[in-house]
């Protein structure tokens, strides 16, 4: 990191905000989120039947309201909300009120059922779902001195970057809380969660009663990493993170540290077993009864191992944070974050 006061540097936070949804940005192009990165959502159609699943199961929890609403939080071009829709049963599509909400424009040829908008809909009964959202929620980043001295990173628009003021106030406050740096040697960095802790809160607080639950890439207090999680990821690679529109920049969540009253962590893994996902080979019986469905149970069975497999997508984090008592135990709770 070069020393030095340069004219146009910008602390992460705001030089994300501008690089990702200013204009021009990153999640305004035509080809949306999906043209650069795979997520569950695209990995495979189980995952939207899983989801239905848990909207089902907080419908009966919730002893079926004669509306109930489905929120996308983050929605990309609408896939998942689309993918949960298509796995309704006919009784339930008939009370849903789907949402995707997303900053970038409603993409052509969109459900008319689905409502699209910038912000969640209030005071709605149901399920709010949050897939890979959180970590595109920007954020800053610091840097320790010599002296151990956590201070903000700035950054140029090609990427270049700075060293800034010392951290102080909240943020300071968040570092000292969740992800402790004072102290330790010099170059070691850390992502400060609070915008993401704030916005996680602003988004399960719209909720008269359901549940909310954030799906990321995640850490936890014990384990965060020395040099932080930032990057960016283009067609499909993952990239220097440079803030000028033409990649995403995200950076793992803090999600124990977003955690509410009475919310349970898990893993995908758990949680997708939990809803009925099981990557487990059909009998070999199958194979000379029905070839044909034996072949596609196998493809079924690759599908739900790539969504649950430890290392990969099975090890995302998964922030479950029920509103109201009626949907406090959907899933068993997991002993750790990450096993």
């Amino acid at each position: 990191m070069t020393s030095g006061t340069t004219p146009g540097t910008r602390t992460w936070r705001a030089a994300a905000e501008a690089a990702l949804y200013g204009p021009g940005g990153f999640y305004h192009r035509p080809e949306g989120p999906a043209g650069h990165f795979r997520t569950s959502v695209h990995a495979s159609p189980l995952y939207a039947g899983a989801v239905a699943e848990l909207l089902r199961r907080v419908d009966d929890a919730l002893g079926h309201p004669p509306e109930l609403t489905f929120t996308d939080l983050g929605a990309g071009r609408g896939e998942l909300v689309t993918g949960v829709l298509a796995h309704c049963p006919p009784g339930l599509a008939a009370r849903l009120r789907p949402y995707a909400v997303e900053r970038a424009a409603r993409p052509a040829g969109l459900d008319e059922r689905i409502r699209w908008q910038d912000a969640p809909p209030e005071g709605v009964t149901g399920l709010l779902f949050a897939n890979e959202w959180l970590d595109n929620v920007p954020l800053d980043v610091v840097e320790t001195d010599g002296a151990g001295t956590p201070r903000q990173v700035l950054v140029q628009e090609d990427g270049e970057e700075l060293p800034g003021d010392p951290v102080s106030g909240a943020d300071a406050a968040w570092l000292a809380r969740w992800w402790p740096v004072r102290d330790a040697p010099p170059g070691t960095r850390a992502e400060i969660g609070r915008t993401r802790d704030e916005a996680w809160a602003a988004a399960v607080g719209t909720l008269r009663a359901g549940l909310a639950v954030a799906v990321d890439y995640a850490h936890e207090r014990g384990s965060r990493p020395p040099f932080g999680t930032l990057t960016g990821f283009r067609e499909g690679r993952e990239v220097r993170p440079v803030p000028d529109g033409s990649c995403d920049i995200t950076a793992h969540v803090a999600l124990d540290a977003c955690a509410g009253p009475g919310a349970r962590l898990t893993t995908q893994r758990d949680a997708l077993r939990a809803l009925g996902v099981d990557g487990g080979r059909p009998p070999l019986s199958l194979a000379s009864a029905d070839p044909a469905a034996y072949v596609r149970a196998l493809g079924t069975a690759g599908e739900a191992g790539e969504l649950t497999a430890p290392g990969g997508l099975g090890s995302f984090g998964w922030l479950l944070q029920p509103v109201g008592d009626e949907c406090a135990d959907l899933l068993p709770p997991a002993e750790k974050l990450f096993p």
